[in-house]
């Protein structure tokens, strides 16, 4: 499981020129899920973005979570993360988790995240979305699940 995890002054999500989510301070996590990954992978990876320190503190340092800060979240599913680009000039996504396999590990990180704060708002799984964000530094940052147990 993949997140891009981007700190953010607002971000939101609009369909069909309806707005459907919206934050303030806070995380915008584009979530990716592979075939391979399981309901582990999607609490480990809550977790890690629920309590990343990447807020600044009184001393200007990167030392408080999006929790810390009583910030919001916004996670959108996002399978071209497993865009392989290695071959060719169109992305593969052999080893992104179809969505039947996707959905739950997405629903599943949500309701985690969930578990740390209730600030987490969505975008629509499988959906085509207007994402838009204000990155606060900027600070992106790259979670990989495969590469951290």
């Amino acid at each position: 499981m993949r997140a891009v995890i981007q700190r953010v002054l607002r971000a939101g999500v609009t369909i069909d020129g309806v707005e459907v989510s919206r934050i303030g301070k806070g995380l915008l996590v584009l979530l990716g899920v592979a075939g391979s990954d399981s309901e582990q992978d999607a609490s480990y990876l809550a977790e890690k973005t629920a309590n990343l320190r990447v807020f600044s503190d009184e001393a200007d340092k990167m030392n408080l979570s999006v929790l810390d800060i009583g910030g919001e979240i916004l996670v959108v599913s996002q399978f071209t993360l497993y865009g392989d680009c290695r071959k060719g000039r169109r992305p593969s996504y052999i080893t992104a988790a179809p969505p039947e396999v996707a959905r739950p590990l997405y629903e599943h990180f949500v309701r985690s995240l969930c578990e740390y704060t209730p600030k987490v708002f969505t975008g629509r799984f499988q959906e085509m979305m207007e994402v838009f964000l204000v990155n606060d530094g900027p600070v992106t940052l790259l979670l990989d699940s495969g590469k951290s147990f």
